[in-house]
């Protein structure tokens, strides 16, 4: 087992059919809490809009109750969907955050709404565009880390407030070539969204990043994470099972629906056409689920053909204690440390 391997968490807050929606804020806290305990190194939450199936719309606001609540693991957004907001927003913002959790705060930016196209102009409606994302990550980078704007600049006086000794990491996070070669480009870290496409374009994107990585004071050299989804239960049938949740909710996505997460006997019951099928099949085939070996070996495989010293996992149940459990399970599958107070009760 590759026990160098560090792992991290990306959290969506997915609402399930039968609880109001804002008990998905209140599970993010929860599992964030307990990921810290199993030893994972990051814990990043993302940002999506007008969907009923991933509620988590404010990454900043729930950082900032994970920092108040956790003591060591990093803390991130996965991302900030910066087209959306001027950039002296989102540093300050992440200052903000920076001084309630010092040198573990991951400020994740991302291009894509999030949402769709009508929700993206009603966030910003006179927004520059996703076309001004470059230059909204160099303005991002200075207020940030506290540095100076160009002296042509026309915000050159303005600074992010408060300031610190620490500040940020800031991470590109995408699913195609042009996130790894912008991150490449202002030599800083890159998260492929490997779930996204079940991997499609990772071996260029990582490929791309890597051979014109321009080094940076912070990072001298290139650094890349993928976001896998993965699934462990004591059983391979068990976590078959449980994946049937996600199955549903793949074909709906694919027919454009954010529907709530259903539970998997609900979830059996539905009766796929052949083109559905051929999702859920598809799906099956590539899905790392199964018991915490199984799920730490396809892992494990993953990270060492692509070159990789970290992933990080998303994980969707219906249950959320099954999904605290697989976290538990993979966690155990990899060595990662426990703190005393679990290690106490295991």
């Amino acid at each position: 087992m590759r026990k160098s391997l560090a792992l991290s968490v990306l959290d969506q807050s997915i609402a399930t059919a039968e609880a109001p929606q804002s008990q998905a804020i209140v599970n993010s806290l929860d599992l964030a809490q307990y990921c810290e305990t199993l030893g994972y190194k990051r814990y990043w939450v993302s940002e999506h809009h007008n969907s009923d199936s991933i509620v988590g719309s404010a990454p900043e606001v729930l950082m900032a109750a994970i920092a108040a609540k956790t003591s060591k693991i990093r803390i991130g957004s996965a991302g900030v969907m910066l087209p959306h907001y001027a950039a002296l927003k989102i540093a300050e913002q992440f200052r903000v955050l920076e001084a309630l959790a010092p040198g573990r705060i991951d400020l994740g930016l991302g291009r894509a709404p999030g949402s769709d196209r009508l929700t993206a102009m009603a966030l910003n409606p006179y927004g520059l565009g996703a076309d001004q994302f470059p230059n909204q990550i160099l303005d991002l980078q200075a207020w940030v880390s506290g540095t100076a704007l160009q002296p042509d600049h026309p915000f050159g006086s303005v600074k992010a407030h408060p300031q610190g000794p620490t500040w940020p990491e800031m991470w590109i996070l995408g699913s195609s070539d042009y996130g790894a070669q912008l991150a490449a480009y202002l030599g800083l870290p890159y998260a492929f969204a490997y779930f996204f496409s079940e991997g499609s374009g990772v071996e260029l994107a990582l490929d791309l990043y890597r051979r014109h990585y321009r080094p940076s004071a912070r990072f001298p050299e290139p650094y890349a994470t993928i976001c896998v989804w993965a699934l462990a239960a004591d059983t391979e049938a068990e976590a078959r099972h449980l994946l049937k949740t996600r199955e549903l909710w793949r074909v709906g996505f694919e027919q454009g629906k954010r529907n709530p997460l259903v539970s998997p006997e609900v979830a059996a019951r539905y009766p796929y056409n052949r083109a559905e099928q051929v999702t859920v099949d598809a799906l099956r085939r590539k899905a790392m689920v199964g018991n915490a070996h199984q799920v730490a070996e396809k892992i494990t495989k993953l990270a060492t053909e692509l070159g990789l010293d970290e992933i990080v996992i998303n994980t969707w149940t219906h249950d959320h204690q099954a999904r605290k459990y697989s976290y538990r399970l993979i966690a155990e599958a990899f060595g990662l440390s426990l703190m005393p107070s679990l290690k106490a009760i295991a």
